[in-house]
């Protein structure tokens, strides 16, 4: 079965949602990187299938190892924040180039809309985190974090071009940008409670996010039928 370790990581990852809810961080810590594992034994899975692998292919595998490498990292004992930041921010590139590698980018007016949207959308964030970092004496990260969200904001536009060009089929292109949508709200929540102030359900909700996001995302790039 070719979606079989995907099937897997999704019963994963729900029992990690249960996990981080009740706060039971031994098995956090178990399955939290499981997810990463069996999404990218899926990607894995499906290179027989494909019909002509290109370079998307090692790339998507590359940004779920700094993915991996990201949960790893935010996970353990004490303060990992900047390595983890990084190796999230290699996966977005690595993301970026994967579409690059396979999709159009003619700046038309669907396209000037979403570049737009995305861009006040993520400035309008990160001022609001900027400001919660100075009130805090935390200026030092303010840089870190506006390079990721900026990469973060390219990625996001780099997947929802896909709905605007014919380089993707509809359902790739729904699923790819769907997962980037998730991804950046992830990202978004993970910064917002880290910094400007506690969210309700916050560890559901960020990993329940991220799991479905880069699963739709690896959905995007390569599903076979």
């Amino acid at each position: 079965m070719k979606y079989r370790f995907l099937y897997i990581a999704l019963y994963i990852a729900i029992v990690n949602w249960v996990a981080v809810t009740k706060k039971w961080k031994w098995l956090v810590y178990l399955t939290k990187p499981a997810v990463m594992l069996a999404i990218m034994a899926y990607v894995w899975r499906l290179r027989p299938y494909l019909m002509a692998p290109d370079d998307r292919f090692n790339w998507v595998l590359g940004a779920l190892f700094f993915s991996l490498v990201g949960d790893i990292l935010l996970m353990l004992p004490g303060n990992f924040f900047i390595p983890g930041l990084i190796a999230f921010l290699l996966g977005h590139v690595a993301y970026i180039i994967s579409f690059a590698a396979v999709s159009t980018f003619t700046l038309n007016a669907p396209l000037i809309i979403v570049i737009a949207m995305v861009s006040v959308t993520a400035y309008q964030i990160y001022r609001q985190i900027a400001g919660a970092l100075t009130h805090s004496g935390k200026d030092k990260v303010k840089i870190p974090i506006l390079i990721y969200t900026g990469t973060l904001s390219v990625m996001l536009i780099m997947a929802l071009n896909t709905l605007t060009s014919n380089s993707f089929e509809t359902y790739r292109a729904l699923f790819a940008s769907g997962g980037a949508l998730l991804f950046s709200l992830s990202d978004t929540w993970l910064a917002w409670d880290r910094f400007v102030e506690p969210l309700p359900w916050r560890d559901f909700r960020i990993m329940a996010t991220y799991h479905v996001g880069q699963a739709f995302l690896c959905l995007g790039f390569l599903m076979t039928f």
